[in-house]
């Protein structure tokens, strides 16, 4: 027999793709899931190689394909993450940022964003600069920004960003200031942040700005205090923007400390997304601010038929709760991707000798456009996987 929950997802699904084609009408694309402007993926590679500062591209380090651009966009994702390292755009603070790296960045955006999808521009380290290289950057006592690393080098490296031509004249480009700021202060991270925000503006970019919280973004520690008692549910109150474009970036695992290091999902309990982004979304209801979950993951291991294989429902479950809060979520992106990450990568996203991975076809319902091909109201059900879907049994 099938679970309920299983019944009831089809169903979920069947509802928005109907939406999807009322809102087509004369054969244009449409928004999936209403109010959700983005949905895409993580596509890493520029941010590895930590242990070898600025490093070796190709050997150290490498940048995504235009074949992965290609790859995801048809599978209905529009927005990609593209993490880097701080230190090889910029090799010392306040310096020019390196022309090499930054050809590869403008390639990567330009190629990307010509495809229709929108790029978040991410420096992968966070709150910190040239720490001593470690696998385990976050855990630094050295480089943190605000500390020993002032924010007007933080603000500098922004300046420079927002003032190439690609990426400010670009709409489709989106500034996510830091990747999870972690073990920092975080009002010392809010003043960082702000400074950030500032140089942005200054240099007239009028781009989507994305803020992260402190304590890795979790979006589950939002009320968490720091040493001095403070939370990223008080402190991120102070974020301002004079352009008042900005979103807050939360990042959600599924096991049982939220890290992404496990391919468990915690207590195989698929409603563990939801609970864990409510206390967040509720925040932002209170507060009229907005939310973008940057990262999340589902194993592909926890997908299938099995009765203990509850990736799929966990997936579903998150992802339709956000889009009935859409006036708070913005998108969302899944990690992760990119040309170096091993086959037996739990998180795997790139298709392997041509098949999907096992999370492709419960993504792809919750995508971002309905494809032109599928357009069609006899063919969209099977477009979009809903017909002839085997669901697990008991």
């Amino acid at each position: 027999m099938q679970h309920p929950s299983s019944i009831q997802n089809v169903v979920t699904r069947t509802a928005i793709v109907l939406a999807a084609v009322a809102a087509l009408g004369g054969g244009g694309q449409a928004h999936a899931r209403p109010g959700l402007l983005m949905a895409g993926i993580n596509l890493s590679g520029a941010e590895f190689g930590a242990q070898n500062l600025p490093g070796t591209y190709n050997t150290d380090y490498t940048y995504p394909t235009p074949g992965e651009i290609d790859y995801f966009t048809s599978k209905r994702m529009d927005t990609f993450r593209l993490p880097f390292r701080w230190e090889r755009l910029q090799q010392s603070q306040n310096a020019t940022l390196n022309a090499t790296e930054l050809s590869r960045m403008v390639s990567f955006v330009n190629y990307a964003t010509s495809k229709g999808a929108n790029v978040i521009i991410d420096p992968h380290n966070f709150a910190r600069y040239y720490p001593t290289p470690a696998a385990n950057i976050q855990d630094s006592s050295t480089g943190i920004v605000g500390v020993d690393v002032p924010n007007s080098s933080f603000a500098n490296l922004w300046s420079q960003i927002a003032s190439v031509p690609q990426f400010k004249n670009n709409s489709h480009v989106i500034f996510n200031l830091m990747n999870e700021p972690a073990n920092v202060n975080t009002d010392t991270w809010v003043g960082s942040a702000n400074a950030a925000i500032t140089s942005i503006r200054a240099a007239g970019a009028s781009n989507l700005i994305l803020v992260p919280g402190n304590r890795y973004s979790g979006a589950w520690q939002w009320y968490t205090s720091d040493s001095n008692g403070r939370s990223n549910a008080l402190a991120m109150l102070s974020i301002k923007d004079t352009g008042n474009n900005y979103a807050f970036d939360v990042h959600q695992y599924m096991d049982n400390d939220g890290s992404g290091t496990s391919a468990t999902i915690t207590n195989n309990d698929p409603t563990i997304g939801v609970q864990r982004l409510t206390a967040f979304t509720n925040w932002c209801i209170t507060n009229h601010r907005r939310g973008f979950l940057g990262e999340f993951g589902i194993a592909n291991s926890t997908i299938g038929t099995g009765a203990g294989q509850i990736g799929d429902e966990t997936l579903s479950n998150m992802l339709n709760y956000m889009s009935q809060n859409s006036d708070v979520w913005m998108g969302w992106q899944t990690w992760g991707g990119g040309p170096w990450w091993p086959n037996n990568y739990i998180f795997h996203a790139d298709p392997i000798n041509g098949v999907d991975a096992a999370i492709m076809p419960y993504l792809i319902p919750h995508g971002a456009v309905v494809p032109e091909p599928c357009a069609a109201t006899a063919s969209l059900l099977a477009c979009l996987g809903l017909i002839g879907q085997r669901r697990r049994t008991t």
